[in-house]
């Protein structure tokens, strides 16, 4: 009985071992969602509304393209020290050396009229709708 204890001990052990292989795996997943900025999608009547955060980004570390309905936001920071020293680092969780976020746009957008806006590390794009087109009306005659 004490044998079979000492085997189910020892799986126990080994199937520790497993999930503490995969926490730290998904915990690499983790860490790479949280270098992407934050982002709220909103829709109200004649827009789309994307809001991300983005602090300690300027506007010039921005970048906003559109190709083939689908809208790409990547942002790079330089992280060269203005003043040239090389620093040591005990701990650095701020950094965020790029990102790249790309969204599907969906059917019905005046992508010509799309507009950003930025402001206190908050990035703002509006993504107008079309005006949707309503049935024509033909009318039609009758002729004797």
């Amino acid at each position: 009985m004490a044998r079979e204890i000492t085997k189910y001990n020892n799986r126990s052990r080994d199937l520790s071992l497993f999930d503490d292989f995969f926490d730290s795996m998904l915990g690499a997943w983790d860490n790479y969602s949280a270098n992407l900025p934050a982002v709220d999608v909103e829709e109200n009547g004649d827009s789309y509304v994307i809001k991300a955060e983005l602090p300690g980004y300027k506007e010039d570390d921005v970048k906003i393209t559109v190709d083939k309905h689908v809208l790409h936001i990547s942002g790079e920071i330089d992280e060269k020290e203005k003043d040239g020293k090389d620093r040591k680092y005990l701990v650095r969780e701020r950094r965020h050396e790029s990102f790249e976020r790309s969204f599907s746009l969906p059917e019905g957008l005046d992508e010509s009229k799309i507009e950003a806006s930025f402001n206190n590390g908050l990035l703002t794009i509006t993504l107008p709708k079309s005006p949707e087109e309503q049935p024509k009306k033909i009318e039609v005659k009758i002729t004797k």
